[in-house]
């Protein structure tokens, strides 16, 4: 079994494009199944594992737990939310000469990944594609490029300016499957985690990898440390959360609690007093919603008791699961707990003991 910067780099080497989650879920059941008390998929794609709280007798609830059903009425719990789904392209038209327009699945630009190797997701070959502007050595003849130099047109560089050259004509794309629709990710070729001095990792989607791993090893904590959370525990691996929180939602909709505490990168800016070097960011409110005092004190005093110097955040231009959840009332209660991230939606860096601080708290939280 895979653990470490071993798990994680093989999540970020799987394509989960938001709606396309299946591979990114398939390594998370792998590693989530032998520490849960139960698991299953629901009808919005979310991986979800169950860990039975504590009896008074602090006895092992594991052979008198069974799933969760609609049926067995709204029960107690919390819901701990990391999401599988990443920021990806989806292929809008294929023109006559076999190049594809795409355009974003999530908030993301052309600048943020940059130009360079992309996966084309067909329905029967997956192939590289080459993300692509055009030649820098254009005048006003070739206005789609021109506009974009900063000394000529001087606009941002979007969607409508970059194409993908596929080397493959229409017949032969129709052929791999790819059609309107046809998810595109970022180039495994530019997924690999580099060392950033000597306390630091980056890579592209650590949003929310870096997460997904930390709640992971958190369940792990508990598993092996013998501990039961004091109230029933639904650990839910995410669908679409970059295209409006769509798999957060529905699990907060449908499974027991009044909880949702959602695992996030968090910007680290001069604006929110955040900074990479800091101990986890815990959020207050964010674009949506004012999480819950009581929930996210919860979260700073474990973080404090444990010395890893929290940093208290009032998030603007953000939103997670939890905070959707609660914006529309499918959850009465919401937390957040990120990881501090440099550049999040870019090439993300956190620190190396980042994802073991957010899984000790989240063990702490869950058993307090």
């Amino acid at each position: 079994m895979a653990h470490g910067d071993d798990l994680l780099q093989e999540l970020l080497w799987t394509y989960g494009p938001c709606g396309q989650e299946d591979a990114v879920r398939a390594v998370c059941a792998r590693e989530l199944e032998p520490i849960v008390d139960d698991m299953w998929v629901d009808d919005a794609g979310n991986l979800i594992g169950f860990i039975g709280a504590a009896t008074d007798s602090g006895s092992d609830t594991t052979q008198s737990r069974h799933r969760w059903t609609p049926t067995a009425g709204p029960g107690t719990g919390t819901r701990v939310m990391a999401h599988l789904d990443e920021l990806s392209m989806v292929v809008k038209r294929i023109e006559p000469d076999g190049s594809l327009h795409v355009t974003q699945l999530g908030v993301m630009h052309p600048g943020n990944f940059g130009l360079g190797p992309v996966a084309v997701l067909g329905d029967n070959e997956t192939f590289t594609a080459v993300l692509t502007l055009g030649s820098e050595h254009t005048t006003k003849e070739s206005p789609r490029i021109w506009e974009t130099k900063p000394d000529k047109g001087d606009r941002a560089l979007d969607w409508q300016h970059v194409y993908l050259f596929t080397g493959r004509s229409p017949e032969q794309l129709s052929a791999a499957g790819v059609h309107a629709g046809t998810r595109v990710c970022v180039d495994r070729s530019k997924r690999t985690l580099v060392d950033v001095g000597d306390d630091y990792v980056g890579c592209y989607f650590l949003d929310d990898r870096a997460a997904v791993t930390a709640l992971l090893r958190a369940t792990r904590l508990l598993r092996d440390g013998g501990r039961r959370p004091g109230d029933d525990v639904y650990l839910v691996f995410t669908t679409n959360e970059e295209i409006g929180g769509v798999g957060g939602s529905y699990a907060s909709a449908t499974l027991p609690g009044t909880l949702t505490l959602a695992l996030e990168v968090g910007p680290t800016e001069q604006e929110y007093a955040t900074t990479v070097a800091g101990g986890p960011i815990v959020g207050y409110s964010d674009a949506l919603c004012v999480y819950d005092k009581n929930i996210a004190d919860r979260l700073m005093q474990i973080a404090t008791d444990r010395g890893l110097q929290p940093q208290a955040a009032v998030l603007g231009a953000f939103e997670t699961d939890a905070s959707r959840a609660k914006a529309g009332g499918l959850t009465p209660r919401a937390g957040l707990l990120c990881l501090p991230t440099l550049s999040t939606h870019g090439f993300e860096v956190i620190t190396r003991d980042a994802i073991d601080a957010m899984a000790t708290i989240v063990a702490d939280f869950l058993v307090a």
